[in-house]
């Protein structure tokens, strides 16, 4: 029986990779730092005591594993470099650690940040896709999360060119699903106290994808002897538009969105004025609009996941019509709670 040692095993991404798993008849680990961390794992993990950033613990942890799926990482934090590189940057070098000291496979969860807010979109005006050969342009000095993602990634894949570890990497691009604390609380957030702003009549696809769909093209990566040396775009499992989006999120959430047509320069404004209206209504909790925001949502999603479909078989199964709807029913629920 294969033994799995998952960190962020609470988050999204590590618990759908978890739950998948225990599915598939793994044993599973998961490092927490404290008993609270451990009484919200899913049945059937076993919680380990540690840190990501205490290598003795994470090395304890890891023994007798034959796969580590790092999905710890710091997203949001109110920090400047430092906040970023210690748990992303440095939690990834005891990743690499934990995983060569127990002889065992490391699956990277990193992101499509690495390719920068902006240049992201440069291939699709040449008529192309960003995938996987997509040169990394240079970072802003202030673009903290997208650095630490990328120093992160490229230190995991520098230490499996080194003989030092077996190690893959995945690059999901904004992830949604049940058990989300990110998107879709902000995304629930604006349909409940905004009109949802249309630019291009909302027909534009999102760069979103489901946990479920994820999990599956990590395990999928962690298993498969090609992927070794390699990092996958897990970043198109089905297009949905903006519209769809909300309309979707809309009906599990119960309540009707309310769609107002914008020329970009009014959007622009009017995304400024929500991002402050936001802030008073609830309490600060929720930041929503940040200077990607509206390439975000008025450009087709730029990433291509062919080389994940091609060389690892990934096949989402997970489609919006189930799973947006089902991932703002779980949050209205877990609000009534």
């Amino acid at each position: 029986m294969s033994v799995a040692l998952i960190t962020g095993a609470t988050g999204l991404v590590g618990s759908h990779i978890a739950e998948l798993l225990l599915e598939q008849g793994w044993t599973v680990r998961a490092l927490a730092r404290s008993d609270a961390s451990a009484q919200g794992l899913l049945p059937g993990i076993e919680a380990i005591m540690g840190d990501v950033l205490d290598e003795a613990s994470f090395r304890r942890a890891a023994t007798g594993c034959h796969v580590v799926f790092h999905a710890a990482a710091n997203i949001i934090t109110h920090g400047g470099w430092d906040a970023y590189r210690v748990t992303n940057v440095e939690g990834a070098r005891n990743a690499i650690a934990a995983a060569e000291g127990a002889k065992a496979r490391l699956l990277h969860v990193s992101s499509v940040a690495v390719y920068g807010s902006a240049s992201r979109y440069d291939a699709a005006k040449r008529g192309e896709k960003t995938d996987e050969r997509t040169l990394l342009a240079p970072l802003s000095e202030r673009a903290y999360y997208a650095r630490s993602k990328r120093d992160s990634e490229a230190m995991v894949l520098d230490a499996h060119r080194q003989g030092r570890v077996w190690a893959t990497a995945i690059r999901p691009d904004v992830v949604y699903g049940k058990r989300d604390r990110q998107f879709v609380p902000r995304m629930a957030a604006l349909l409940r106290y905004m009109p949802i702003p249309l630019l291009n009549g909302g027909r534009s696809t999102l760069a979103i994808v489901h946990a479920a769909n994820v999990a599956q093209g990590a395990v999928l990566a962690a298993t498969s002897d090609r992927a070794g040396g390699n990092v996958y775009n897990l970043a198109n499992d089905f297009d949905v538009t903006v519209r769809q989006f909300f309309e979707l999120a809309g009906r599990g959430l119960g309540r009707r969105p309310f769609f107002v047509p914008m020329p970009m320069w009014l959007a622009r404004r009017a995304l400024q004025t929500a991002k402050s209206g936001l802030r008073l209504l609830t309490g600060g909790r929720f930041n929503l609009i940040s200077n990607s925001a509206i390439d975000f949502i008025a450009e087709d999603n730029p990433f291509s996941s062919e080389r994940a479909k091609r060389e690892l078989g990934w096949a989402p199964t997970v489609a919006p019509t189930a799973g947006v709807v089902d991932a703002f029913r779980w949050f209205g629920d877990s609000q009534r709670v």
